[in-house]
């Protein structure tokens, strides 16, 4: 069996040094990184995670914690997160539970995990503090809690919504309504405040009645549309705190053969792939999901490899992509 020696002897360089450029380092030159690459080429080498972790005498499994596979928002960063560490000698590994409680950390610890993405943090989570007592390498995604200072990779709403809401009020809307996400998330209160500060520049506010909290997922956005199509006034725009709750409120308009963008307008938040089909055509927020995603992976392998000592945080902008769900406002 070809070993990462035999690569090294016939590129000239060390066996550590094929390690990091096998893994694209960007300490090595790139005519190293070529020079290995093609020795490894030439005698059909592949390394596996279980040859980089006895090479390296730790893991190299990340875990990415998540609550709830079946929403459509995760597909889109498991995929770029999964190429990205694998481009840098890791493999990703899923962790589902239906809470952030000490199983999680226990789960992470029994199976070695070297480090762990936190994709569905809640401001008030315990598992921060959990994963930092054990002394486990993490990194926020998209989500952050203030119990415990860590890197992360979040975006600013601001941008984007600022521009959003200039093309409600252009339109005419006036009658608003929102489902917004959890209270008990960073992403569902920042999105929430800029949406109200920003409607307040243009001179239109929200009332308590239009204005409903849920999970980020398809059932909140249906029932929360039906719930607001059932006032004497529906609002004749819904802003959401996602797609995925776009897409629900979008069914649930069909549904009750309501006319989408000529009675009721839809925006959404994220820019999921699916929301640009021409079946959808979401007017919605957007952000660059896929290098947020990568850009997780490789500050994690970074806190993993001990290559920072200063928390370090990523936030992406937004901006206003208007599609065929927003239209003027109904007369």
């Amino acid at each position: 069996m070809v070993t990462s020696h035999d690569v090294a002897k016939l590129a000239g360089v060390s066996q550590p040094t094929v390690s990091r450029a096998l893994r694209d380092d960007s300490r090595l030159s790139a005519a190293t990184k070529q020079r290995v690459r093609e020795a490894a080429a030439a005698l059909g080498y592949s390394p596996n995670a279980i040859g980089r972790a006895l090479s390296v005498g730790r893991s190299t499994s990340i875990g990415l914690v998540l609550t709830d596979l079946n929403n459509q928002f995760y597909p889109y960063v498991i995929a770029p997160m999964h190429a990205e560490l694998e481009k840098l000698g890791y493999q990703l590994v899923l962790i589902t539970e239906s809470s952030e409680s000490g199983p999680v950390a226990d789960h992470v610890a029994a199976n070695g995990l070297c480090g762990v993405i936190l994709a569905t943090t809640t401001v008030d989570s315990v598992l921060p503090v959990r994963l930092s007592d054990r002394a486990v390498p993490f990194v926020y995604f998209n989500r952050v809690a203030q119990s415990v200072a860590a890197d992360a990779v979040t975006v600013d709403p601001v941008p984007g919504v600022r521009e959003m809401v200039r093309a409600l009020a252009e339109q005419g809307h006036e009658r608003i309504g929102a489902i917004f996400g959890p209270r008990n998330t960073s992403t569902g209160e920042e999105r929430e405040t800029a949406v109200r500060d920003l409607l307040q520049e243009q001179d239109l506010t929200l009332v308590s009645r239009n204005v409903l909290h849920g999970p980020f997922d398809f059932q909140t956005g249906h029932a929360g549309a039906r719930e607001l199509l059932d006032r004497p006034k529906p609002p004749t725009v819904i802003v959401c705190g996602n797609d995925v709750v776009a897409l629900g409120v979008l069914n649930a308009a069909a549904e009750l053969g309501t006319r989408v963008p000529d009675e009721l307008s839809v925006v959404g938040f994220d820019d999921l792939p699916s929301s640009a089909w021409a079946l959808i055509q979401l007017s919605t927020v957007a952000y660059d999901l896929d290098e947020m995603s990568r850009a997780a992976a490789r500050l994690i392998v970074e806190r993993v490899e001990g290559r920072g000592k200063e928390h370090r945080k990523a936030v992406f902008p937004t901006h206003y992509v208007p599609r065929a769900t927003l239209g003027p406002a109904p007369r």
